[in-house]
């Protein structure tokens, strides 16, 4: 069977690598195209995932998305229409639906942000949607049309490949604290049209714990690399390209994330993690906060960060979770 995967953003690579390579294994021929976003052509050139880069990204505003999107369809049937697709599967890639419709060939699409306004158009064209149980719905989601076609799954879909990564990895053993903890930083998602909060707010609080802490920065684009690397900031590690996750992972003691992904995946593992997301929050995100695998505050102070690191056991790296 010939699959198409769109990986249109950096998370996607972790959720699906063990999938398309379960399906190599079993034969399926696997055909994945990418976009430049985020750090999503290195991270699937560094796990040396073949793909082909089709379109690009139009940046954060509406109107530079609008004129893009019905440029990246045409642009992915183009790429496709002579490779015999059977089925197209994507996370949160707004054009594959309409693309595998305009090709006649079914396609899976699956998303956990209700506030992704992209969400609309891929689920009118998406023969089956896959969503966590917690998402909200639209009203203009619920009608039959739409939602015949949903099935719901439990948790996060975090959840779903996390514990293939780690089910047989051992925990980093460490046998007394460090004198400087690891403190990896996410900033902001600044690209993104669901985001509304402001830019760059961590600075402060980043110069605050540089004295106290390791601190990693990981950054989602050339401009916060840059911004990052400029003489604003002092004793501090910028990612200029990216690391994996079973590096974070197997690193990192304290982990402050502005939303996405890389914040749940750390929180899931085990890993202290607190949120400083600005937007509106996730369903997914509410979830953790519950269960008391992540805490989130629109803004912290670094003296409430290192309260909290003092409070805390070193992180073991152990996905409990996962192993109940």
């Amino acid at each position: 069977m010939n699959i198409w995967f769109d990986i249109s953003n950096s998370p996607h690579i972790n959720m699906f690598y063990a999938l398309i390579s379960q399906l190599e294994h079993e034969g399926h021929n696997v055909i994945i195209t990418s976009r430049p976003l985020a750090n999503t052509i290195e991270l699937l050139d560094q796990k040396g995932m073949p793909h082909q880069i089709v379109g690009k990204h139009y940046g954060k505003h509406m109107l530079g998305k609008l004129l893009g999107y019905p440029i990246r369809v045409i642009q992915l049937w183009q790429y496709l229409k002579d490779k015999n697709i059977e089925l197209a599967v994507s996370q949160s890639s707004f054009h594959s639906p309409l693309a595998a419709k305009l090709l006649g060939i079914p396609s899976i699409y699956t998303n956990d942000n209700e506030h992704a306004l992209g969400n609309l158009p891929s689920f009118f064209f998406a023969t089956n949607i896959l969503l966590p149980e917690r998402f909200n719905l639209n009203a203009l989601s619920k009608s039959a049309i739409i939602s015949r076609k949903i099935s719901y799954y439990p948790g996060v879909k975090e959840g779903i490949y996390l514990w293939r990564m780690f089910k047989s990895n051992k925990p980093k053993e460490i046998s007394t604290q460090p004198a400087r903890l690891k403190l990896y930083i996410r900033p902001e998602p600044s690209t993104a049209q669901y985001y509304n909060g402001k830019l760059n707010f961590m600075d402060g609080l980043i110069n605050e714990l540089s004295s106290r802490f390791n601190i990693f920065i990981l950054p989602r684009s050339e401009d916060q690399i840059n911004h990052y690397l400029s003489s604003s900031f002092n004793n501090i590690t910028v990612a200029d390209k990216p690391i994996s996750f079973e590096e974070i992972a197997n690193d990192c003691d304290l982990f402050i994330g502005a939303g996405g992904s890389m914040t749940r995946e750390l929180a899931m593992i085990g890993i202290p993690t607190i949120s400083v997301y600005q937007g509106e929050l996730l369903e997914v995100d509410k979830l953790l906060i519950e269960n008391d695998l992540m805490l989130h505050a629109n803004t912290i102070s670094s003296k409430e960060v290192i309260s909290l690191s003092q409070q805390l056991p070193l992180a073991n790296h152990e996905n409990t979770l996962m192993s109940k």
